[in-house]
């Protein structure tokens, strides 16, 4: 006995679904994965490498077709390439459970790897591991912020990190050559910003080279060319000011 496949359903498997609530009703679009990103981010412009099938479903799952009536009511059109391609950039994309996992324990990764990049040891001077990182943010309990940037979370992670270990940003080494005339009088406003004058060398003009927290830098930047007028210049020496030694980057 042959098996019946009733018209208005198309079966599809490895797909991607899309989903947009219109006119209280659901829509929905069957796309490759891994191509929706590319998509909006303007990576990938072929549509049909997007799209799975031009048309629009109530249920890609079940492979139901959206009615033409249904469409007009919530699109205004049953033109169905371009309902996908609304859907395809405004819509929210479905994830599965086993997805979700594997890009949560991604961002992880990756927000444990930015910290012990950004990030050392104040008293050693000397960064911590990626493992090391990941296993101080399973002890706080560090839960993934998917539509939170990993930078963002780094940040959150250093500060929640610091009540439990000791950890710090790396200081970035500054050079600043200011003016006589304003420079002595500029120094006492950066000396809160700045965490170490290395050296100082009194000339023709004043040139200090320092250690600050990156957090500082823009403040720095900002207040030496107000009160220099421009005249003042500031060179960075290095990122970070990191001892070398046997522990390395994961």
């Amino acid at each position: 006995m042959s098996i019946f496949t009733p018209t208005n359903q198309i079966r599809l498997t490895n797909v991607a679904v899309v989903r947009m609530k219109r006119a209280g009703k659901r829509f929905e679009i069957a796309c490759y994965k891994n191509k929706v990103v590319g998509w909006r981010s303007g990576v990938e412009k072929d549509l049909d490498e997007v799209l799975q099938t031009h048309s629009v479903f109530v249920n890609v799952s079940k492979g139901q077709v959206a009615k033409k009536e249904d469409l007009i009511r919530a699109f205004g059109t049953d033109d169905q390439t371009e309902i996908c391609k609304q859907i395809l950039t405004k819509g929210e994309v479905q994830v599965s459970d086993k997805e979700r996992h594997t890009q949560l324990e991604q961002m992880f990764r990756d927000i444990a790897t930015i910290v012990a990049d950004k990030c050392v040891n104040p008293e050693t001077k000397r960064p911590y591991t990626v493992i090391l990182i990941e296993r101080a943010m399973k002890d706080i309990h560090y839960s993934v912020k998917p539509n939170k940037s990993t930078k963002q979370q780094a940040l959150e992670v250093i500060k929640q990190l610091k009540e439990k270990m000791k950890i710090e940003r790396a200081h970035m080494r500054l050079r600043f050559i200011l003016p006589v005339n304003e420079g002595k009088k500029l120094k006492e406003k950066l000396k809160p910003l700045i965490k170490v004058i290395e050296s100082e060398d009194y000339g023709q003009q004043l040139e200090i080279v320092c250690l600050i927290d990156p957090g500082c830098f823009r403040e720095i930047d900002e207040l030496i060319k107000k009160e220099t007028k421009g005249k003042g210049s500031l060179e960075v020496l290095s990122l970070k000011d990191v001892e070398e030694g046997d522990e390395k980057f994961e």
